[in-house]
């Protein structure tokens, strides 16, 4: 009998805390989607119900001007979204075939010594706007600034170091001994990397390719001083979007939501190998 009461007991305490657990759960939830879902709604309403208190949650008469409004207000904000698309995926994939070559010189063939690995990563940590200005300069000198060309050449060079950092600890996850016997069999080291290191590695490289491309994506420093009328990405877009005199909140919702999208599709479509691959390179040399 007084087992039956310890067991019921143990049941009722593994019940109260699934509950607790959801509920915290569903907390956090509620709290990080509802800047997402306000904005959205934003997009949608008329400007009179703004700043109406109590809040207006859903809007009785939604409006899809705001989406035509975008183009022509501000810099031009579906001209900014395609420049970022461009701008961001040549840069992500110029990073990544880079920092996977340089990885795995380093991994395997101890290209830069022991420490040359910390010396990479700590080019990122140097602040953006240290070396702003000398950028400038020699983008100004070499005729490039608001081109293409000016802006993934800046994005490589800012992501490499985090790109090849990351790569690196992945690269060590994988045996040795895999790659000495594809070599015996007559692999190159570029076979090598391309057809087992990188497989094997999958899910990090997708999980640095994503966290790659969100940095690029909301980096506005370089995108405000390198552009000016043709390469303008949505960072600097939305900023126009907010003057002295008047906001167009409609369409800085409307920009918003698009800018939120490629993010949402690329997350959901890795998100097996992305959460994965936060998790590997944990190793100790």
């Amino acid at each position: 009998m007084p087992q039956k009461i310890i067991g019921r007991g143990s049941r009722r305490k593994t019940r109260v805390k699934k509950v607790i657990n959801l509920t915290l759960l569903t907390g956090v939830a509620i709290f990080f989607m509802f800047p997402i879902f306000w904005i959205t709604v934003i997009a949608f309403k008329q400007p009179e119900d703004y700043f109406k208190f109590p809040p207006v949650w859903f809007p009785d008469k939604p409006t899809l001007r705001h989406f035509i409004n975008v183009q022509t207000t501000g810099v031009g904000g579906y001209t900014a979204f395609k420049n970022s698309l461009i701008i961001n995926t040549a840069s992500t994939i110029i990073s990544m075939v880079l920092g996977s070559l340089a990885a795995y010189a380093m991994t395997r063939f101890k290209t830069g010594g022991k420490h040359f690995s910390f010396w990479i990563i700590s080019q990122r940590m140097l602040p953006p706007i240290a070396i702003l200005f000398p950028i400038f300069l020699l983008m100004r000198t070499l005729r490039w600034i608001d081109t293409y060309r000016c802006m993934v050449l800046v994005y490589v060079a800012f992501s490499l170091p985090f790109v090849i950092w990351m790569l690196r600890s992945y690269f060590l996850e994988v045996p040795k001994e895999i790659e000495e016997s594809a070599l015996i069999d007559g692999c190159s080291n570029l076979k090598v990397l391309f057809k087992i290191v990188l497989p094997m590695s999958m899910p990090g490289v997708i999980a640095t390719a994503v966290l790659t491309y969100i940095f690029t994506w909301t980096e506005f420093l370089f995108a405000l001083m390198l552009s000016r009328t043709n390469v303008f990405t949505v960072p600097v877009a939305l900023s126009t979007y907010f003057g002295s005199e008047a906001q167009f909140w409609g369409e800085v919702g409307v920009l918003s939501v698009l800018s939120m999208a490629p993010v949402f599709v690329m997350g959901l479509a890795v998100q097996k190998h992305f959460a994965r691959g936060l998790t590997l390179g944990a190793v100790k040399e």
